[in-house]
């Protein structure tokens, strides 16, 4: 995290024609007056702890009556279990991209995928690289494993202390299952990683989590487990945390990187080289010579896998669909692959190993989530696995997109056109 000589004498030369050194200090210095302005301590949506929270705010009622217009005023009580000290909604454009024809174990069909934006270009690139796939026949997809996980973190004495309670463990697999699974009607612990550093231990539980994305779920589950431990261990525990961020949550690793967090998905398309060329104006030789590169680009600049711009789709659809769009900096980490056929043709495949979506629970209930996961056909039970295969066909359809641009040196020229006119 280091900063050049020459820029951190810049920057100080910028603030000191501004601020005195003493100016700074008085800036930056804590201040102990009591503040102003306050919200209701109830978190819960009222019609009176909304009023109250836009009478602190002081906004001009213009303000008020873009984020709290009258139909998110009627919807307000749907959102009780989705957001804290809520005001009102923002509204965010939709567009739809495809169609997207899936070949999946789960996913089939042309499907039409809304994504939530403001950024110009990028619905009319997966658009075209959905189209272009569609072309093809369609995209293969693959859902290949499921686990989401929790890892709590427990202190001991000694090393001595920390393999004992190792060894206690192990013979309680059979009790952690009981605990948890009592907590969740469609959660099943699937699986505990031990990890031990020192007189550390990690207990890493994997659970299946049905149609949920299942974060709140494996969090309930272990702390049911965890409470078991902290009473029942044979071995002192000196301290012990829920969560000693080692699963992997809401950031790019290389453990899940490596397995699986959420929903592992892979998929593949074979374009011929008369499509690259009708509809990407470039060649498959080129688009090879593109990948190669970038590949190597990414492994120069320490990327956790090699790909373009996962997050621009993902997180655009995670927004639209009730995902959790934090989830997007582990959901985005994965590998592309181009190659050339022996026919000629352009072999192109993603692999996703951390896609944490789901179809109930969490905001997928919500108006506008529900109505974008209804386009698809894809909102409520028995879905969740075929809306991982979409997503990952996504991803490709936006991996074939902008490299074909980036090919046909029209990438700059897109967003001029789209985003500035």
């Amino acid at each position: 995290m280091a900063t050049q000589q020459h820029r951190a004498n810049q920057y100080l030369a910028h603030l000191l024609k501004k601020y005195s050194l003493e100016q700074l200090k008085d800036r930056l210095s804590p201040k102990h007056d009591t503040s102003a302005r306050s919200i209701p301590r109830d978190p819960r949506i009222t019609e009176k702890t909304v009023a109250q929270r836009w009478e602190a705010l002081e906004c001009d009622v213009s303000v008020q009556q873009e984020l709290l217009d009258e139909r998110t005023q009627k919807q307000q009580a749907v959102y009780q279990r989705n957001i804290e000290n809520f005001i009102g909604t923002v509204k965010l454009p939709v567009g739809i991209a495809g169609p997207l024809r899936v070949n999946g174990l789960f996913a089939q069909g042309d499907y039409y995928v809304p994504l939530a934006t403001s950024e110009a270009a990028l619905v009319a690139s997966y658009s075209r690289g959905a189209s272009l796939m569609t072309k093809a026949g369609g995209c293969t997809a693959l859902l290949l494993n499921e686990g989401v996980s929790r890892a709590p973190g427990f202190a001991f004495k000694s090393l001595i202390d920390a393999g004992a309670f190792v060894a206690w463990t192990l013979g309680q697999m059979d009790e952690f299952k009981r605990l948890a699974e009592a907590t969740t009607r469609f959660g099943k612990l699937q699986d505990m990683r031990i990890t031990v550093e020192g007189n550390h231990v990690y207990l890493n539980f994997e659970y299946l989590t049905g149609d949920a994305s299942g974060q709140n779920m494996v969090t309930i589950a272990t702390h049911a487990i965890f409470e078991y431990i902290k009473q029942a261990s044979p071995v002192n525990i000196d301290y012990a945390f829920i969560e000693a961020n080692l699963s992997g949550d809401k950031k790019a690793c290389a453990q899940s990187f490596q397995s699986v967090r959420g929903k592992k998905v892979t998929a593949e398309v074979i374009i011929s080289a008369e499509l690259v060329k009708k509809t990407l104006h470039t060649t498959v030789t080129r688009m090879v010579d593109y990948w190669r590169m970038s590949a190597l680009g990414g492994v120069l600049s320490g990327t956790i896998g090699v790909q373009g711009h996962y997050a621009n789709g993902l997180a655009a659809f995670y927004i639209a669909c009730g995902q959790d769009a934090a989830c997007v900096s582990e959901s985005s980490v994965g590998v592309t692959r181009f190659e050339i056929t022996t026919e000629g043709d352009l072999y192109a495949s993603v692999t996703l190993p951390n896609l944490i979506v789901g179809t109930v629970g969490g905001g997928t209930g919500l108006p506008s989530q529900r109505a974008c996961l209804d386009i698809m056909g894809l909102g409520g039970q028995g879905k969740a696995q075929a809306l991982a295969e979409v997503c990952a066909s996504v991803a490709l359809a936006g991996e074939l997109s902008i490299i074909g641009a980036l090919c046909a040196d029209h990438f700059a020229s897109a967003h001029q056109s789209l985003a500035r006119g």
